[in-house]
C-alpha cells in the first residue's frame, strides 16, 4: 500500500493505492480528505476480496500503516 498526499487549492487530499508490485497495477484505491485507518484498511480489503491474499504485503512507512487497526 502506498498513501500519497495530493496537493489542491485549499489543502491536500489523501490517495491510498494498493499496488500488485510485480505487474504494477493498482488492485484497489480510496481517495479522501483526512487520512484514516478505516479508509485504508478499505482499500486493503477490496484489493483481497477482487484479487486475494498476497504472499508478501508491503507498505510504505506511514504510520498509518504501523496503527493495530492494519496489522
Amino acid at each position: 500500500m502506498d498513501i500519497t498526499y495530493i496537493p489542491m487549492a485549499r489543502g491536500f487530499i489523501c490517495l491510498a493505492a494498493v499496488l500488485d508490485w510485480f505487474t504494477r497495477r493498482v488492485l484497489a484505491w480510496r481517495v479522501l480528505i483526512t487520512l484514516e485507518a478505516d479508509f485504508c484498511i478499505e482499500a486493503v480489503e477490496e484489493a483481497l476480496v477482487r484479487h486475494g491474499a498476497p504472499e508478501i504485503f508491503n507498505t510504505d512507512s506511514h504510520t498509518i500503516n504501523a496503527s493495530s487497526r492494519m496489522v
